[in-house]
């Protein structure tokens, strides 16, 4: 069975090479991912791999039933949107829209879990029970897609015993993997402080509130909370 999945993996890796390019050519930004949605669900229809499209506004869920479906369900997730960011690498499959980049690799990952529905499609009648394939709208968002696709039930059935989400590490060696149960990378959050104080001339500090020095001592103390609250035994990370 290996041997017929790498097999499988070398035959289908042009295409999804060139599906990766596709992705990244054409980025859409956080629950905007209409076309790139659109683009993926026809892939997976042509490949004879049902779907449903439409969750969480654009994500995907397809489903892939071996033998004995209900026995046990897995699933596999990548996400689908890019981000805001100016494109100037001048690779021939550079970003077409303006301001907007897969600078973060998730069309390397949607592509990837594509590449894995092609190959788990073929070998369905080898493996027992069901595989369902997660394209997460909104990863760049809080909240993002994650939790409106929880929020929406479209995981209540089947309920999943297993999610494996993935994401590139360009330090890691060509044809390496590495895996880790549980929580692995930082997460983001929108925070809002607001200031307030008395404006005026900067030439008389002692007339105004200075604002700006207020918000830099909020920063620096903030900066301080992993390394007083934190147990230090736990990677921990918080930027500004």
């Amino acid at each position: 069975m290996i041997q017929t999945i790498k097999e499988l993996a070398n035959r289908i890796y042009p295409e999804a090479v060139d599906i990766r390019r596709h992705l990244h050519r054409n980025p859409e930004l956080s629950f905007m991912e209409y076309l790139t949605s659109e683009y993926i669900g026809s892939l997976l229809k042509s490949k004879g791999i049902s779907c449903r499209t439409g969750v969480a506004k654009t994500g995907i869920i397809a489903r892939l039933e071996g033998k004995n479906p209900g026995r046990k369900t897995i699933a596999l997730r990548a996400e689908l949107d890019a981000l805001p960011v100016h494109e100037e690498t001048g690779q021939p499959y550079a970003s077409v829209n303006e301001g907007v980049m897969h600078a973060c690799g998730h069309d390397v990952h949607a592509a990837c879990l594509l590449g894995a529905g092609m190959i788990l499609n073929e070998i369905k009648d080898n493996f027992e029970g069901t595989v369902l394939l997660i394209f997460q709208p909104g990863e760049e968002k809080a909240p993002g897609g994650a939790r409106l696709i929880l929020d929406e039930g479209a995981l209540d059935n089947p309920v999943p015993e297993l999610i494996i989400a993935q994401h590139v590490l360009p330090s890691l060696p060509v044809g390496t993997l590495g895996f880790k149960p549980g929580i692995y990378m930082a997460s983001s959050d929108e925070i809002y402080i607001k200031i307030t104080g008395k404006g005026g001339h900067a030439a008389m500090p002692h007339k105004t509130t200075d604002v700006i020095l207020v918000a830099s001592h909020i920063i620096v103390a903030l900066q301080q909370i992993t390394s007083r609250h934190a147990d230090a035994s736990v990677p921990t990370v918080l930027s500004f």
